[in-house]
């Protein structure tokens, strides 16, 4: 016969756990409340974004300072397949002519800007929509390498709306879509906005949300993450680590050498990852310190 288990008891197990995490947390919540952190949601992770966005609030009502960037890769590439366009790489970055450009303006500044902004509205936030073209908060310049098209470098960032808003306890939502001062869009890469949006907000952490748990010491077992490097130990991954990983590490080393306290990349596909990688003491992703 089957042992039944009291209920009062399994209650009394989820509260003393209840207790515990929030226990755990606030030494976390103490330290960086009212501390700015740049999220970057990747283009792979958006269409999970119910749990992510509860964990933002979470995070905007503990006192953090939120900022989010967000890509859009795999809706880029829907949409150019409706037109009957196949997406070109060079060297793992996409290379952007003038209707790709279009269209990527399209999907980033619209519609999963928008997307994000009304996730976080409807579950009780404060979000406004940005990208770069706005009150000139990122100019851009041509990429010196002339065969990726329109795609472009940051020039400058001018973080003044960005300090405004959070000022004013909103959470900017920001595209990576930035103009150049002829007035030219480009397409910029959403992991160096993010570094460097970080950088120039004196932000304390710097955090990737993406489709893999995090830096891999084996590619082939998605359970090996590192947990902790620094940057002696980050920079010596240029062997080991490919594709979209690459610019996220490189941003990651670039935001710590700058003064970013703190840089984590982590899965962005499994619940409560942010929280856990931000507010307990083993967290769940690879963090790079100096």
């Amino acid at each position: 016969m089957q042992q039944q288990i009291n209920p009062e008891i399994i209650q009394e197990i989820s509260d003393d756990l209840r207790v515990q995490v929030l226990t755990e947390a606030l030494p976390y919540i103490q330290k960086w409340r009212n501390e700015i952190m740049v999220i970057k949601y990747g283009g792979a992770v958006v269409k999970q974004d119910a749990d992510i966005i509860k964990d933002i609030l979470f995070l905007t009502c503990c006192g953090f300072q939120i900022v989010v960037v967000h890509g859009g890769g795999p809706l880029i590439n829907e949409w150019l397949k409706q037109l009957n366009k196949s997406p070109q790489y060079w060297e793992g970055i996409r290379v952007t002519d003038k209707v790709t450009m279009e269209i990527v303006e399209m999907v980033l500044a619209g519609k999963v800007n928008k997307q994000l902004v009304g996730s976080i509205n409807a579950n009780g936030g404060k979000a406004i929509g940005l990208c770069g073209k706005d009150a000139n908060l990122i100019v851009a310049k041509a990429s010196s390498k002339k065969e990726l098209g329109l795609v472009g470098e940051i020039e400058q960032i001018h973080p003044q709306v960005i300090d405004m808003l959070l000022e004013k306890h909103y959470i900017p939502v920001i595209a990576s879509v930035a103009a150049s001062h002829d007035g030219t869009t480009y397409n910029l890469n959403a992991d160096v906005v993010a570094g460097e949006l970080a950088i120039k907000l004196k932000a304390k952490k710097l955090i990737f949300l993406t489709d893999t748990k995090g830096i891999l010491a084996d590619i082939n077992n998605e359970n090996s993450v590192i947990s902790t490097l620094n940057l002696k130990e980050a920079k010596n991954l240029a062997n080991t680590i490919s594709g979209g990983m690459i610019p996220k590490v490189n941003a990651c080393i670039c935001a710590v050498e700058n003064g970013v306290e703190a840089a984590h990349i982590i899965g962005g596909k499994e619940k409560h990852q942010l929280l856990l990688e931000l507010l307990t003491e083993k967290g769940r992703g690879s963090m790079i310190v100096v």
